[in-house]
């Protein structure tokens, strides 16, 4: 593909093929992906429909070879033009000697017909296809300038075009090379990820270590990795001790420390000790292969804004074809111009319109910025979010498992003494399930207290629980069952009160019919939270909490990370209502959530983010995905988005900017103020220089670290 109307036609030809239901090409990445029914077409069908049109459609195993090649073939072209196009240019502009043109001839035929091939070739399928393109202008315009000093060589005896052909053939070939080399670097991300995949894995199979392909592994394989070496498959460790660095996939730059009964994930580095892990996730289940998978699909979507720039190149070849001749008649009839003037006028416009700047000011930005996003942990799956990302004005986040870490702890303990309060309730609440008593039993065991088993337990539903140890009798939960028991508590009853206030659940401590204790259990902040949401506000955004909590519960959280508006008590069917209602209020909504009952409310916003540590059904229902549990990769996300979406509005004025000014130029409209008229040469050099522009400029983005990040880095 040459430019951007290449993709466009080969999507809409394929758009058309019987049981295609789906078809998204990237001129940036040269890529497609085809959605179709097996029953009523196949991929021989399918590449034999691209190669009618004149392309040549490969598999993506193929795809990475074909790209060099194709790359070698233009490169050598492109010498083949300089080598001749340099004699063909000092010889027109510093001698003059008999058989001159017949030399220009012989020099510039090779350049018009070899060099320039494909863009004949591509011309005629353009035109076979009924969808102009840049090569149909750069045929009309090389073509006329070529046939004209043929002429004028043989048989007018005038000024000839040669040079202007065979710089225009050259410099254009130069543009498409450079072209396809910022796509390559586009999407260098994508190859960085790709990379990261070991090739090998040492598997420990009947007590034996054995070396083999990472694409044999299996699940529930125990595989070892040495300190330095990339775990090949995601799992869980099974032995030992050691630090990773999960940066590559997390962009968390601190490595992680693993014990027994942690995962790891694929392709990060294991520092220090040796590990065994058993595989749970090989192949394309590992996250670094979905990953890859979530990139290389956002890379390929498309932008809403990128629709005007389609638009534009639908009708860009006709309208400047048109325009070229008006430019011819009105030097040459009206103006009464010489001819060679009109001539110049009509190839100069002919060589200087560009619909590849338009073509590739939106693919290139979405690619970079979406590399650059996956580089940093946040995996923004389409490019249209980008455009939404920027228009956003209110963020609601869930509660638990979002703001907080989804996992009670016990925060306060109360009595005269803290240990044998917690080691009474511990006794109680042995072998029960209840989250209250696995908060307990974990902070006896992080005290080392040892927890002997009682001798009965009862639970009482909604209630708390009763056992009996030794001589002891054991009651651990609410106000009711103190009351059943008819055990005062007034001299408990403030610190209660104040527990519930900080929204707080609080178990009492009964031994033999005496109060002598408190237990204060909550889902904790997780760590980075207060700080992302003061962010939040800093970039005037609307931060607002839902959740299913109780009123109580969730004020006091919101007080302590700084939300002001609190929707509590909200059913899990109920939240997509509530995220409806944000958005009849004329608000741009993101959602951030972890939970399957985050799942629909995630869909139903303007931007579904989901923390990448939750389900994998709220996962697969956000729009941007973040690995890392640090909501500071909201704030990161937004920016990045932000930043892009800043990168393609460029691109589009600067190529919109350049064809509305240098047409008329090209055209002659400064000549009659200014005598100035743009050659075809200068044209063609100015045309690739605007494409040259907007991809670099989409390329400034691999520089780009969000704000937030930095801020971390300095820390």
């Amino acid at each position: 593909m040459h430019c951007a109307a290449c993709a466009q036609r080969i999507e809409k030809t394929l758009s058309r093929v019987s049981g295609v239901k789906d078809v998204s090409v990237s001129f940036a990445s040269k890529e497609t992906i085809i959605e179709y029914d097996p029953d009523e077409t196949d991929l021989k069908e399918i590449q034999k429909i691209i190669e009618d049109i004149g392309y040549k459609g490969v598999e993506k195993k193929e795809f990475l070879e074909e790209g060099k090649e194709e790359q070698r073939r233009k490169i050598g072209l492109f010498i083949l033009g300089l080598i001749l196009t340099i004699p063909i240019f000092i010889t027109k502009m510093y001698f003059d000697f008999p058989g001159r043109n017949i030399l220009l001839l012989l020099l510039t035929t090779p350049v018009q017909f070899v060099v320039g091939w494909h863009f004949y070739r591509g011309a005629y399928f353009s035109l076979k296809s009924r969808f102009a393109d840049m090569n149909v202008l750069v045929v009309l315009s090389t073509t006329t300038a070529y046939l004209y000093s043929l002429f004028a060589t043989f048989i007018a005896e005038g000024p000839v075009f040669y040079e202007a052909s065979a710089i225009t053939v050259t410099t254009i070939s130069l543009g498409m090379l450079l072209e396809d080399m910022a796509g390559g670097k586009a999407g260098e991300a994508i190859r960085k990820l790709i990379e990261l995949q070991p090739k090998k894995a040492i598997v420990v199979r009947n007590g034996k270590e054995t070396e083999i392909p990472v694409e044999e592994v299996k699940v529930n394989d125990v595989i070892m990795v040495r300190p330095g070496e990339r775990l090949p498959v995601d799992g869980i460790v099974v032995w030992g001790y050691s630090s990773v660095d999960e940066s590559m996939i997390t962009g968390e730059s601190i490595p992680v420390e693993k014990n027994v009964g942690d995962e790891v994930i694929g392709a990060t580095i294991n520092k220090t000790g040796v590990l065994k892990f058993k595989a749970t996730k090989v192949g394309r289940e590992t996250a670094l292969a979905q990953i890859i998978r979530l990139v290389k699909e956002a890379q390929m979507s498309k932008a809403p804004i990128q629709r005007i720039a389609d638009k534009v190149v639908n009708f860009f070849v006709p309208l400047v074809v048109l325009i070229s001749i008006i430019a011819f008649a009105l030097w040459f009839f009206l103006f009464k111009s010489e001819f060679i003037f009109a001539l110049t006028a009509m190839v100069s416009v002919l060589v200087i319109a560009c619909p590849c700047a338009l073509g590739i000011a939106t693919p290139t930005a979405i690619m970079v910025g979406i590399g650059k996003g996956a580089e940093h942990g946040v995996l923004i799956k389409n490019g249209g979010v980008l455009e939404i990302v920027g228009k956003l004005d209110t963020v609601v986040f869930d509660k638990t498992g979002t703001l907080t870490k989804g996992k009670p702890e016990v925060t306060d303990i109360i009595g005269k003494n803290k240990t044998r309060v917690l080691k009474m309730a511990a006794i109680a609440e042995r072998g029960s399930t209840h989250p209250l008593a696995e908060a307990i039993l974990k902070k006896a065991k992080e005290e080392e207290i040892d927890i002997p088993e009682a001798k009965s337990l009862e639970t009482i539903p909604g209630k708390g629980v009763e056992a009996r140890h030794k001589l002891k009798h054991i009651l651990v939960g609410n106000r009711g069952l103190m009351e059943d028991h008819e055990i005062p508590i007034d001299h408990l009853e403030d610190n209660v009160e104040a527990l519930e206030k900080e929204g707080k659940t609080v178990v009492i401590l009964s031994v033999n019919g005496k109060a002598s204790g408190l237990i204060a259990v909550a889902d904790t902040l997780k760590q980075y939270s207060k700080e992302a949401i003061e962010k939040l506000h800093k970039m005037n955004l609307d931060v607002i909490m839902l959740t299913g909590d109780t009123e109580r519960t969730a004020y006091a959280v919101a007080e302590q990370v700084g939300i002001d508006t609190v929707l509590a008590e909200v059913l899990p069917e109920e939240k997509v209502n509530k995220i409806k209602e944000l958005q009849k209020e004329g608000k741009t909504v993101a959602m951030v959530g972890d939970g399957i009952n985050d799942a629909p409310a995630i869909t139903q916003a303007d931007v579904g983010i989901a923390i990448g540590s939750g389900t994998d059904v709220a996962i697969e229902a956000g729009d941007i995905v973040l690995i890392r549990e640090d909501l500071h990769d909201v704030i990161a996300a937004i920016q990045l988005s932000r930043q892009t979406l800043k990168k393609i509005k460029q691109n589009l004025f600067w190529a919109f900017f350049y064809n509305v000014f240098s047409i008329p130029m090209a055209a002659g409209v400064l000549y009659p103020l200014l005598g100035i008229l743009l050659r075809p040469e200068m044209s063609a050099i100015a045309m690739i220089l605007s494409d040259i522009t907007v991809a670099g400029n989409s390329l400034l983005l691999r520089r780009y670290v969000p704000k937030t990040r930095l801020e971390e880095l300095r820390k």
